[in-house]
């Protein structure tokens, strides 16, 4: 059974989210704020987050930098803060999404369940259509099959699939890229690195090209 930590201090709205998650067959648990959070974060295993951003004794971006700060555990920001730079915040630090409030209950499970399959913790694994890596193995499996990647290549494409969604700049590829190379990574030689990818990936080529920003794998399954 999966296991979702609720951060949130409202209690209609935790009373409606427990009831519906556990209708889901998760377990629940659920914190009022952000030190009762910080005092199990780390002593217990969660699946994953959903995080409020306003809280009655800090702020939820605040206390997303700390869980990833220590965890690779997905966050979900459920908020009623829907300003564009809000929302922006949440995923460039990290979530895995970001849901305004009120939500619609369906699309709330969709979108839990479309984390959790690409952070299957019990394997260890980040799954996206027919594209598997194995996080223990660190390797890439293509319609099943083991492909071999090079370690800059398994790099990038590992960022791009943790970053479901999102626009992955070319600066920030060659910043998390500089630690493996060990040297100097040039915007052309990215470039090929991608194209690489791309020609390993075959028919299951899942990475789209942002014109003049950078790389996303699109979110939702393919």
């Amino acid at each position: 059974m999966k296991k979702i930590l609720i951060i949130e201090d409202n209690e209609i709205i935790i009373k409606g989210l427990k009831y519906l998650l556990e209708q889901e067959q998760f377990e629940v648990q659920v914190c009022l704020n952000a030190q009762e959070a910080m005092n199990i974060i780390g002593k217990q295993e969660f699946d994953l987050i959903v995080l409020d951003i306003a809280l009655p004794d800090g702020n939820g971006f605040e206390l997303c930098e700390y869980i990833k700060q220590y965890t690779d555990i997905p966050i979900i920001f459920l908020t009623a803060k829907d300003e564009e730079q809000d929302v922006v915040k949440g995923l460039d630090m990290g979530a895995e999404d970001y849901i305004i409030k009120p939500f619609r209950n369906k699309e709330l499970i969709s979108r839990i369940n479309n984390v959790l399959r690409r952070f299957n913790k019990e394997n260890n694994k980040i799954e996206y259509g027919n594209v598997e890596i194995n996080l223990d193995e660190k390797s890439v499996y293509v319609n099943g099959k083991n492909v071999e990647f090079t370690k800059l290549e398994y790099k990038i494409l590992l960022l791009l699939l943790s970053n479901v969604g999102k626009t992955v700049t070319r600066e920030q590829i060659l910043d998390k890229i500089w630690d493996v190379a060990g040297n100097f990574v040039n915007d052309n030689t990215l470039t090929v690195y991608i194209k690489r990818i791309r020609a390993k990936l075959g028919e299951e080529d899942i990475i789209k090209t942002v014109k003049g920003i950078g790389y996303q794998v699109q979110g939702g399954e393919k």
